[in-house]
């Protein structure tokens, strides 16, 4: 019963049914795509032998590195919100696996640099790819005006979305055009 319940909240989501049976199919339609990618995830983090915050924290410190930023223990506790205790273990974890190295600070020789390692940036690259590969292929299947309509209609869900619950403006925040 209960996965039966897990499988199908994806259905039921939205708290006033949509006004027409398009805008219905249309909302159940990315619905499902978000519980797609959640469960390719999902499956990829237990493929990889990572627990929930090994793989997040494996990730946060690959996309820190891909974007030039240096990242110690102390940003990985504040972004996975666990204390320094969980982080240095967690951390211990990632090191004996082979996913993390650690490395001295170029300008402050007390602190550590986290940095991925390959093993490491092909097990998150690998949960993400199949789902990536897929939408790529659809989308370019599709022709122009479809995609600028998916576009738009996206674009202003999201839009919408960020005015109820801003980002957050902070150090890790990259500026548009930087990435």
């Amino acid at each position: 019963m209960p996965l039966t319940v897990v499988r199908r909240e994806h259905h039921h989501l939205y708290t006033r049914e949509p006004r027409s049976t398009a805008a219905r199919r249309a909302v159940e339609a990315i619905l499902r795509l978000q519980h797609a990618e959640e469960q390719q995830i999902e499956h990829a983090r237990t493929e990889s032998g990572l627990s929930k915050n090994e793989f997040l924290a494996v990730r946060y410190l690959l996309q820190a590195h891909r974007d030039h930023r240096a990242m110690g223990p102390k940003d990985l506790a504040v972004m996975l919100a666990v204390s320094n205790a969980s982080v240095t273990k967690l951390v211990d974890t990632l090191v004996e696996k082979g996913d993390l190295v650690r490395t001295a600070h170029p300008t402050d020789r007390r602190a550590q640099v986290l940095e991925p390692t390959e093993q490491a940036a092909a097990k998150i690259d690998a949960s993400y790819a199949r789902f990536h590969e897929v939408v790529v292929e659809v989308l370019d299947r599709l022709p122009a005006p479809e995609n600028e309509a998916v576009t738009r209609a996206l674009g202003q869900v999201v839009e919408a979305l960020a005015e109820t619950v801003p980002e957050p403006e902070d150090e890790y925040t990259v500026p548009e055009g930087a990435r």
